[in-house]
């Protein structure tokens, strides 16, 4: 299998989508195609898969394995791939991140347990994280949810991980507050070994990105992985002007898919492709349902303003 010697997780990381038939059953061909559109954008670092964007939630361990086999045999000879590790249980985990391992992924992308939703302490984090640095050597992205959801990680607890498990390279920073965001930059990526803040702050990524964040890790980058590559090389050369310029395109996007319920953003961006003539269709796994014309009317005008899509293309691609 393909891989990546020594990745350190950083720059642009797309999370893709994961394109389903009309009986739910993966529909390979779709992903296949899906997954070369998404690696031939120029300045990605990689592409993560098994996560939020492809409903891991609804898929069993042989899915997940199969979506690992084809992004590797897509997409694995040029771009590393991250797995994410997706598993209420510590077991589970460790077990995803063997399979992850022997797959050929490049990182993987640990989500905190369900579970911690009813509380947690440090050392059930720190359980948690070792169980899978012990089945894998592989560099670790810590899934950093916000505090409220009981999942984030306290600065304490998030240090103590970082300190005690050297494996944890980056962080997907999803905090949704400001001030912490910006402790997360100033304090991890100065760490005598550097943790790399990677935002997932989608809704506000330029004014998460100009704080300083070593990269990026996204599912609109299904959709607009080339606007957001953009928006990361112009912040790095601390051109504003044209980081605004970038934004101003990247907004109407972000104002639609990450609307009310937050939950469907990626069935949005399943219809996006499908508007693009990127997807055949927009299937979604229940509980998540298909999304309604008028938000699928949405959508097509946010693709208009943002220039991906002529105003006069078919109304009724969705």
């Amino acid at each position: 299998m393909p891989r990546h010697a020594r990745y350190v997780p950083h720059g642009v990381i797309p999370a893709v989508l994961l394109p389903f038939e009309n009986d739910l059953s993966i529909d390979e061909a779709s992903f296949r195609a899906h997954l070369r559109d998404v690696a031939a954008v120029e300045g990605l670092s990689a592409v993560t898969i098994n996560a939020h964007s492809t409903e891991v939630a609804s898929c069993t361990f042989d899915e997940q394995r199969r979506v690992l086999d084809i992004a590797q045999d897509e997409i694995g000879a040029r771009l590393p791939v991250v797995n994410g590790i997706w598993a209420d249980g510590s077991l589970e985990a460790a077990r995803l991140a063997r399979m992850a391992d022997q797959g050929g992924a490049s990182a993987l992308l640990v989500f905190p347990p369900a579970p911690f939703t009813l509380g947690q302490n440090p050392a059930m984090a720190l359980a948690h994280v070792k169980h899978i640095a012990d089945a894998t050597d592989l560099p670790l992205i810590i899934f950093q949810y916000p505090l409220a959801t009981g999942q984030g990680y306290p600065k304490d607890t998030l240090l103590k991980m970082c300190e005690e498990v050297p494996s944890i390279r980056a962080i997907k920073d999803w905090i949704g507050n400001v001030p912490h965001h910006e402790w997360h930059i100033r304090t991890l990526q100065n760490l005598p070994s550097p943790v790399n803040v990677l935002s997932t702050h989608s809704a506000w990524l330029f004014s998460s990105l100009v704080l300083g964040c070593n990269g990026l890790l996204s599912g609109s980058g299904s959709v607009i992985a080339d606007l957001q590559a953009q928006l990361f090389r112009a912040v790095q050369g601390n051109d504003l002007a044209a980081a605004k310029r970038v934004n101003d395109r990247i907004e109407p996007m972000a104002r639609v898919f990450y609307a009310d319920p937050f939950v469907d953003m990626h069935n949005r961006m399943k219809e996006a492709l499908v508007l693009l003539g990127k997807l055949p269709r927009a299937v979604v796994r229940p509980p998540l349902v298909k999304i309604e014309r008028a938000e699928i009317a949405r959508i097509r005008q946010a693709l208009i303003d943002a220039g991906l899509l002529d105003k006069n293309a078919r109304k009724d691609a969705a």
